[in-house]
């Protein structure tokens, strides 16, 4: 009795032997990842990461980049437009005015000035300065032309607003009514004034005069149906510029340049 008795105390201590080191094995081992989670959490990650990205290349292209893109000038006199417009008798033709042969005068030259600026008339400190830096010294003021366009583009004046009685702040605002001259936006790679492409860098605007690019002269052109006197004469320059009396379809409003048109405004 004694011997098998042994024998079974032996083999329950084997037992409670094994079943601790099982447990002890289960306790040592590393929790179960849920493999579910873990992929929503790079997701997640990754989703974030874009969203920031995203908003980081809109803060550049939108905030940044033009404010790069873009120096700063002020006008060499600061030029005030009421003054000026009250004093004379004509208005604005009185310095822009058309010459004899059709040509626009454009930005008056010192010698239009001098008329009435030989000597200081007032107490403007821009006025003293203008006297004594240009007048006096017989050098052109080198005003800043917001409305310079590229060498090759060749716009007509006279065509309109003699012919076609454009009001000048259809394309130029109502600088009339400035009494400061506003900054002066320049290009840093073109040289060339942010007023011809928008303050809108998606190129959207409010005002016909909030940019001078080719396809505001397209749309306008459309919409006032404009086409030269002597069309009976002339070759038809754009196929999408509607005839005299003819409605203009839907799909002729693009702008799509017929052979030889181009020339018409680049030279």
């Amino acid at each position: 009795m004694s011997t098998s008795d042994d024998k079974a105390k032996e083999v329950s201590a084997e037992a409670d032997v094994s079943a601790e080191a099982v447990d002890e094995v289960e306790t040592a081992s590393p929790p179960k990842v849920n493999e579910k989670k873990q992929d929503n959490g790079g997701l997640g990650f990754i989703i974030l990461f874009f969203i920031i990205g995203l908003v980081g290349s809109l803060a550049v292209g939108w905030w940044i980049f033009p404010k790069l893109l873009y120096s700063q000038k002020k006008q060499p006199i600061d030029f005030n437009h009421v003054l000026h417009v009250g004093t004379v008798e004509e208005g604005c033709e009185s310095c822009h005015y058309f010459r004899e042969d059709g040509s626009f005068s454009g930005v008056p030259k010192l010698a239009q000035c001098v008329d009435c600026h030989e000597e200081v008339m007032g107490e403007d400190p821009e006025e003293l300065k203008f006297v004594e830096e240009y007048v006096a010294k017989g050098k052109e003021v080198p005003w800043l032309i917001y409305s310079r366009q590229p060498d090759s583009v060749f716009f007509s004046h006279a065509a309109h607003i003699k012919m076609g009685k454009v009001d000048c702040v259809i394309c130029h605002g109502y600088i009339g009514e400035s009494t400061h001259s506003r900054v002066y936006e320049e290009n840093r790679f073109t040289g060339y004034s942010r007023d011809i492409w928008g303050k809108n860098i998606a190129g959207l605007k409010k005002n016909t005069w909030d940019r001078m690019k080719m396809d505001d002269c397209a749309e306008c052109h459309a919409e006032n149906r404009a086409v030269p006197k002597t069309v009976e004469t002339l070759p038809w320059p754009i196929s999408w510029m509607p005839r005299p009396y003819e409605k203009p379809a839907s799909s002729q409003i693009r702008v799509h340049i017929e052979k030889d048109a181009c020339f018409v405004c680049h030279k």
